[in-house]
């Protein structure tokens, strides 16, 4: 027998419609969306790394120039902690997002097939979620270390430079002389080249550019790149515990 009571509130359920989320908030919650967040993120937080590194290199050429570097840093006054805000903005957007995705996608991989993704995935791309998470550890170890001043106990006695400047030249060799903060930075660096070459494969895939010819090579370029930045960034420590890099007051 059918209870004529729960028609009406079958019926009434069933009229029951969500609120619509919004643009935005459907393009967050795609899994279209969530990728291009991570690929737009993954680019701005790349083009931060290069124009870093360009600067940190400047430590070769002597303490003039790196510790210029440092004060142009500082004389942009609040403009530079607004770009701090927005490059921790965009790491948080993309390891959120980049979380995001790997429960999403193991939760739409059946068990079965397990073993035989893990054939073809690499390393690097099985452990994105690993690797992301220990980079973010690094990098918050660097701040503590360089822009916190943490650490190192000859930190706290340098003085300005001649041209009372922060001296930034003499900090660096100080902090890369000891040698398990250097290894430290080596495997973080090295995890961090990992997480590239697969984030420079899948890039062009996330924007929707599957051009059988064209990305292939971009992505081989990609991997080229994060192995670039993986030689350049570890000659700076390599070069201080090797004394090519000595400090200011041995020169």
């Amino acid at each position: 027998m059918i209870d004529q009571k729960s028609e009406p509130q079958s019926a009434a359920a069933a009229t029951v419609r969500t609120k619509p989320r919004g643009l935005i908030s459907d393009f967050c919650h795609s899994s279209v969306g969530r990728k291009m967040i991570v690929a737009v993120t993954g680019v701005i937080l790349i083009l931060f790394v290069i124009g870093h590194l360009l600067g940190n290199l400047q430590i070769f050429l002597g303490p003039e120039w790196i510790n210029a570097y440092s004060q142009h840093l500082r004389d942009l006054g609040p403009l530079l902690w607004l770009i701090r805000a927005f490059l921790l903005t965009t790491v948080i957007l993309h390891i959120y997002f980049t979380i995001l995705l790997a429960i999403e996608n193991r939760r739409a991989r059946p068990e079965r097939y397990i073993d035989r993704q893990y054939v073809k995935a690499s390393w690097a791309s099985r452990h994105m979620v690993v690797s992301g998470l220990v980079v973010l550890a690094f990098i918050i170890f660097h701040l503590l270390h360089f822009t916190g001043r943490k650490f190192n106990p000859q930190f706290p006695l340098l003085k300005l430079d001649p041209l009372n400047r922060y001296d930034v030249y003499s900090m660096m060799v100080y902090g890369f002389q000891n040698v398990y903060v250097s290894s430290f930075y080596i495997v973080g660096l090295f995890l961090l080249t990992l997480h590239l070459t697969h984030g420079s494969s899948s890039f062009f895939q996330s924007l929707g550019l599957n051009n059988q010819r064209l990305t292939p090579r971009l992505a081989i370029g990609g991997r080229i790149l994060a192995w670039l930045l993986f030689i350049g960034y570890t000659s700076i420590p390599i070069a201080v515990l090797l004394g090519f890099i000595k400090p200011a007051q041995q020169l």
